[in-house]
């Protein structure tokens, strides 16, 4: 009785603590993707290379995947029950954008692979650990002091005068307040003056740029989120208007109208994402997947931006630039 009892007890914990098979199920995909702002559609640009990276991997949407996502549009309060949607919906596993919507796919306890904009995991508390993550949550993220300091470098070379820059961030996001903090860290290292211009809600823009006004910075910085991604053409016309070289954190700022951007290659965080997806679907745990950092960084130059302000950068400078837009 005492041996069968120790071997019902051993196959119940091995059970608990095997990792889920999905593909033991009917073998197909289910994910949901969410974001704090607009849903990764799949015919949004992002979805479109997800879908291409899954398809690669042999998964094919109406064959053995099935993709919804969901977005908050900038409330971040619904991510919750968005995430609650997914998982009635019959969502596996999550493909998350930005700090607030992992948290929201942690608390729900469910397999959450990050592709971009959560800051570092360790220091916002989702994982233990880089190499050993632990928990329901794995993905792709950068270190904002290594980027800032490539960020202020293309800024002295377009601008050698450069001596403040004014950051703005969005001060109820933890992981980007994280991220602010580092990048004035390592701008005051280099002897560049920060002006800090930290915002909540959309009209606490016009607060930043007032004050922007009284104490002119020589560039600015702007810190990724929901919140300063649905207010970015605001700071593109502010920028343009007083000449204020501007840098971002992902290409889509400089194609969209701002100045330059320097950040991780989307495309290949959604490929490296999707193998993780992959894996996790197969039976790996998130939590014993690697955190990764991206390999590739591109700096976009939009030179018709440049020209509207009336700056020609120089030969030179514009070479650096993986892409310049005319």
């Amino acid at each position: 009785m005492h041996t069968r009892r120790h071997v019902l007890i051993s196959l119940l914990a091995a059970g608990c603590s095997a990792a889920p098979s999905f593909a033991q199920t009917d073998g197909t995909l289910r994910l949901g993707a969410i974001s704090p702002g607009a849903a990764t559609t799949a015919e949004s640009p992002q979805g479109k290379i997800l879908i291409g990276a899954l398809a690669d991997l042999g998964y094919a949407p109406g064959r053995n995947l099935v993709y919804e996502a969901r977005g908050a549009m900038g409330n971040i309060a619904k991510l919750p029950d968005l995430v609650g949607q997914l998982r009635g919906a019959g969502a596996q596993i999550l493909l998350a954008l930005g700090y607030p919507a992992v948290v929201a796919g942690k608390d729900a306890g469910m397999p959450t692979v990050i592709y971009w904009g959560a800051g570092d995991p360790v220091a916002t508390g989702l994982v233990e650990s880089w190499a050993h993550p632990g928990g329901v949550v794995t993905g792709i993220s950068d270190v904002a002091t290594t980027l800032t300091i490539k960020r202020l470098e293309l800024l002295k070379g377009f601008s050698p005068g450069l001596k403040s820059v004014a950051m703005l961030w969005n001060e109820d996001d933890r992981a980007m307040t994280l991220r602010y903090q580092a990048s004035a860290a390592t701008a005051q290292i280099q002897g560049i003056t920060v002006q800090p211009h930290g915002v909540r809600e959309p009209d606490d823009f016009n607060g930043a740029f007032a004050a922007m006004d009284r104490d002119k910075p020589d560039a600015i910085l702007m810190v990724s989120d929901v919140l300063t991604v649905l207010n970015r053409k605001r700071v593109f016309d502010y920028a343009a208007a007083r000449r204020l070289p501007a840098i971002y954190e992902s290409d889509n700022y400089a194609r969209e109208g701002g100045l330059m951007s320097y950040g991780a290659d989307q495309h290949e965080s959604l490929v490296r994402a999707a193998s993780m997806i992959d894996r996790i679907f197969k039976g790996a745990r998130p939590g014993d997947i690697p955190f990764e950092q991206p390999t590739k960084y591109l700096f976009v130059f939009n030179l018709k931006t440049a020209r509207a302000m009336g700056i020609e950068p120089s030969v030179t400078f514009l070479a650096q630039a993986d892409d310049v837009i005319e």
